[in-house]
């Protein structure tokens, strides 16, 4: 939704091959579907990622560095504000981890 959204649909319409990055499965693939529907890109594509968990960030880079050929632009959009004061299972603070050490760690491994 939001800002995400709107640079992957202009992404797409450019013919770019657009992954969305997303928590949910059903928002991302409805929004996917959407993208997909207005640009007539077949290729955008959907992966999770919590970018809370340095785990899951882990695992999101393992997968496009195995699966892509090359990466050109990468936005860092993923950010929450007003939650409750939460630890992550890893033992971080869970807005800390999701706008600032989740993204700084995603691009550090996509770097290559």
């Amino acid at each position: 939704a939001g800002i995400g959204k709107c640079v992957a649909l202009d992404l797409a319409r450019r013919n770019a091959r657009t992954i969305l990055a997303c928590r949910s499965w059903e928002r991302g693939q409805a929004a996917v579907e959407e993208i997909r529907a207005a640009t007539g890109n077949p290729a955008v594509l959907l992966k999770l990622v919590d970018t809370s968990s340095m785990a899951s960030v882990r695992a999101f880079a393992r997968d496009v560095l195995r699966e892509e050929k090359r990466l050109d632009v990468l936005v860092n959009n993923a950010a929450v504000t007003g939650l409750p004061f939460a630890i992550t299972p890893e033992g971080l603070e869970q807005t800390f981890a999701t706008n600032h050490l989740g993204p700084f760690l995603l691009t550090n491994l996509l770097l290559g």
